[in-house]
């Protein structure tokens, strides 16, 4: 296997990969084969430049319902949405693969105690708030939780400990993010030790690909599961399973849906609903040109008005569909910490090495229709992003309160 690995590495340019090869024990050095033989090598590829965008415009009122146009029909979406939990047709997807370290928290995000006079977890407050959906169809949803490789066995053995704070584990799976090797400046792969090179977790946008691969497609199929509901970790107000919202978009026969909330000024920092060449798309708030931004309709409403929050419903058969179109990979200038030609640990004081990712707003791109889903931001919208300032762990907790949740 070797010879076939280095005269792959050769074509790359990649040899150094093995400089400490003869280093390693039989066991590590079959290991490094077998990992560089699975790598990924297409972000070798990858210049970096922005992909070009088509014609960006505001959705249409036909694909946005409004929270007022909910109301008037919530009792009917929640109906639809709560038997399609009955029959088992609803799983979600929980994106769990971070760590909180831009809390100071060197441990996966979810396990973050965001109480103030008693423990609350991040995971806490997300499963009492699937938990709701429990209790309001008699029904466990399936809840798929991604992990990274880095904090799996941390966030398997803490729920486990605190007994999935309540939830049924016979409808809890885990699943592991898969990587992607890191490149340096010079378009060379890095190694984090002489036997190991360095990868980082792919990005939220290659969930379902890492679901298929770890088998649960199978289950999936076995449970009768048609619709996804994916969703972050770190809205601690998140309402994931929602029967209304469920309901709205089997309803509205559209293929997907997004949970959205009207932006609360002009400039925030939020993706943004729209339409690209006529088909739904997510257009960063960094991408918006200043007019974009403020732009207005005839009645004063922003036009670019409707905020995702990574809360999507998407149908599992389109899933499959798009299973092998290959998503934007989006790369991210970082300080990575790996060996040098000498076998010296080097950690680095400034970036130094670029991190590849793909993005769940990308596969939105690849839906034929998607229906925007407006909630109310003070009852489903806490990101927990900072450990201070604009969608922290102060701004969060004053939400919880808000909300009637005892911190």
């Amino acid at each position: 296997m070797k010879k076939e690995i280095t005269e792959k590495l050769t074509g790359l340019e990649q040899t150094h990969l093995l400089r400490h090869y003869d280093e390693l024990s039989s066991d590590d050095q079959k290991t490094l084969l077998k990992q560089i033989d699975g790598l990924d090598f297409s972000v070798l590829d990858e210049t970096g430049a922005e992909e070009e965008r088509g014609t960006i415009a505001p959705m249409r009122p036909e694909d946005v319902k409004t929270v007022a146009e909910i109301e008037k029909n919530r009792d009917r979406y929640f109906r639809t949405g709560a038997e399609a939990i009955k029959q088992g047709k609803v799983g979600c997807v929980l994106l769990a693969g971070g760590q909180g370290s831009r809390l100071g928290f060197n441990k996966p995000k979810g396990m973050f105690n965001i109480g103030v006079d008693r423990e609350l977890y991040i995971f806490e407050c997300l499963i009492n708030n699937l938990l709701d959906v429990v209790k309001e169809t008699g029904a466990f949803v399936p809840l798929f939780i991604m992990t990274s490789a880095d904090n799996d066995c941390d966030t398997r053995e803490f729920l486990a400990e605190h007994n999935y704070f309540g939830y049924d584990a016979d409808h809890i799976s885990f699943f592991i993010q898969e990587q992607l090797p890191t490149v340096d400046t010079e378009g060379k792969l890095m190694l984090s030790d002489k036997g190991v090179v360095s990868t980082a977790p792919n990005g939220n946008g290659g969930w379902y690909a890492s679901m298929i691969r770890s088998g649960i497609s199978e289950e999936l199929e076995k449970r009768g599961i048609e619709w996804l509901n994916v969703f972050a970790v770190d809205n601690v107000l998140q309402r994931m399973a929602d029967p209304c919202f469920i309901g709205a978009v089997i309803e509205s026969g559209k293929q997907s849906g997004a949970k959205v909330v009207a932006k609360a000024a002009p400039e925030e920092r939020v993706g943004v609903m729209c339409l690209e060449n006529g088909r739904p798309s997510i257009v960063e708030y960094y991408e918006m040109t200043d007019e974009m931004i403020e732009k207005r309709d005839e009645n004063g409403v922003l036009s670019y008005n409707w905020g995702v929050i990574l809360n999507y419903v998407f149908h599992v058969n389109r899933l499959n569909d798009i299973i092998d179109m290959r998503l934007p990979l989006h790369r991210a200038f970082k300080k990575i910490k790996h060996i040098d030609g000498n076998g010296n640990v080097v950690e680095p004081a400034e970036p130094n090495a670029y991190k590849f990712e793909t993005l769940v707003l990308d596969m939105v791109k690849l839906q034929d229709s998607c229906l925007a889903y407006e909630v109310d931001r003070k009852k489903e919208f806490a990101p927990v992003k900072n450990k201070e300032g604009v969608d922290s762990v102060d701004t969060a907790r004053e939400l919880l309160k808000y909300n009637g949740v005892i911190i």
